[in-house]
């Protein structure tokens, strides 16, 4: 476990608080795995699903797979297109908060959490469009993404899995 010291201000003192995290076992690309939560939140807010089943994040090319009771056109995968560029362009922060395991247990999915998890967990913010538990990488605004572009898609047995890449 990572061990982080953050000071904050309260009643007019500064106090010290240790944070314990886990920590993390691989180096994103931030712009990719940025793009990644607009993607998921995004795929949730027009189909209804949850976020990724499963994900493979590089910076040359990505994908992300997800759950959909039927394939979608290829009108909606324009939409996911030009939803995704449109949150891109609103130049949002991305932010972080720490918040006790036991207190997003009540905010968010904690099944891909693993087992040992810290008592203190990770919530990525970008904007108010997304929030989600992550140790990964991020940029500090969408401004830093480029542009989104879905390379191809194909659905099969209920998975719709999703290649994407970034362009400056």
């Amino acid at each position: 476990m990572l061990s982080l010291s953050i000071d904050y201000m309260a009643n007019s003192a500064i106090m010290e608080q240790q944070l314990q995290l886990n920590e993390h076992n691989k180096q994103e690309y931030p712009p990719m795995h940025t793009v990644e939560h607009i993607l998921n939140r995004t795929m949730m807010n027009l189909f209804g699903c949850g976020r990724a089943v499963s994900a493979h994040i590089e910076k040359k090319k990505s994908k992300c797979d997800y759950l959909l009771a039927e394939a979608p056109t290829k009108e909606q995968i324009q939409k996911v297109e030009q939803c995704v560029n449109d949150i891109i362009k609103q130049n949002l922060p991305v932010t972080f908060d720490y918040i006790s395991k036991e207190d997003a247990c009540d905010k968010f999915d904690m099944k891909r959490l693993p087992d040992h998890v810290s008592e203190t967990v990770r919530i990525v913010r970008i904007g108010d469009y997304d929030d989600c538990l992550c140790v990964g990488l991020h940029v500090k605004n969408t401004s830093e993404i480029g542009q989104f572009v879905i390379v191809s898609h194909d659905y099969a047995d209920g998975r719709l899995r999703i290649r994407f890449k970034l362009v400056q």
